[in-house]
């Protein structure tokens, strides 16, 4: 019998992280320190991005090695936009949704004929390409990038300040975080996941694997193109460097930080991640030469990453009560 989400460390303890977090602009004002407000609406974003590419790696099972084209896709549609005097946050959204479906689509029929370590290389050729064509535009600042003339309006909704961005992205991370554990548990996402383990089985029971791989991987670049707006808001300025590989590199790290295939996963390891290069860089300007091996400890000592290690924590539970236990989600 399994017990309730939240009655479950491994479920509660991110559920009281992400409410805490919504005090953090609050929290900022009253000290005077607002870097913190622009530091942790970072840490969302990025957890935004992670959560999307944890639908195609963790869910699916696609390491792809170009999810930062679709970062950039978002923060580019708003900066194009707004270069062009178009300040509607709505167009700027369906702009970006639409063209990340529209070359997801492209990426993803071509990137799934393969698989392995030729999917890996042909998402990073994509990322790559994206990144050289955006080099290239130089009426649009070319590698030096471009300001953002006007950040996105929804209404009376300006997303102009950091504290702003912060709420619309805590609360749009709060909506897709509740979304991924619903899908997870959903046919497509059983089907998804279960591709995973075994593709050749998913198509004998009358589902088309790849279809189920590609959708999931146009939904992936969606909610990246998503949290690429926030981004270009946040930072009132876009530039071909959000498409760089290393970008890339870092959603994966963050992912298998937190938890690959888990909820809350992509929260806790954007948040470690983010976090500790921040106190890291404090200390000491070769702090790479420290983030690496701890990064490579985590992952030698903690399969499941930190969503492993709460999940360790269930299990010291006491046995629930018939009163308490229901069926609910892997965290």
């Amino acid at each position: 019998m399994k017990t309730s989400l939240f009655h479950r460390p491994s479920g509660w303890l991110p559920l009281l992280l992400l409410a805490s977090l919504l005090a953090v602009p609050a929290v900022a004002t009253g000290f005077e320190q607002p870097f913190w407000t622009a530091f942790f609406a970072r840490i969302l974003i990025y957890a935004l991005a992670a959560s999307a590419l944890n639908l195609a790696l963790g869910y699916g099972g696609l390491v792809s090695f170009g999810h930062a084209l679709f970062l950039g896709i978002g923060a580019y549609a708003v900066g194009l936009c707004a270069n062009h005097g178009m300040a509607s946050g709505w167009l700027h959204l369906g702009v970006a949704v639409g063209a990340a479906a529209v070359i997801g689509l492209v990426v993803g029929m071509i990137s799934l004929r393969t698989s392995g370590m030729a999917f890996i290389m042909i998402t990073l050729a994509f990322a790559q390409m994206g990144y050289f064509l955006l080099v290239s535009l130089k009426q649009y600042g070319g590698d030096d990038g471009l300001p953002v003339a006007a950040t996105s309006r929804f209404g009376p909704f300006d997303l102009g300040s950091a504290s702003s961005v912060y709420y619309a992205a805590w609360l749009v991370l709060v909506i897709i975080t509740w979304w991924m554990a619903r899908l997870r548990v959903a046919p497509f996402g059983m089907a998804l996941r279960g591709a995973r383990q075994n593709a050749r089985r998913i198509d004998a029971v009358g589902l088309q694997a790849r279809q189920v791989q590609l959708a999931a991987f146009v939904l992936s670049g969606m909610v990246c193109a998503l949290a690429g707006v926030l981004l270009a808001n946040l930072n009132a300025f876009v530039s071909p460097s959000t498409l760089a590989w290393t970008v890339s590199g870092e959603l994966i790290v963050m992912v298998v930080l937190g938890g690959i295939g888990t909820v809350f996963g992509p929260l806790l390891g954007a948040l470690v991640f983010i976090g500790l290069e921040e106190v890291l860089k404090g200390f000491t300007e070769h702090w790479m030469a420290v983030f690496g091996p701890l990064i490579v400890l985590v992952a030698l000592f903690g399969r499941r990453g930190i969503a492993g290690w709460l999940e360790a924590l269930d299990r010291r539970q006491p046995a629930p009560t018939t009163a308490t236990a229901s069926v609910p989600g892997r965290v």
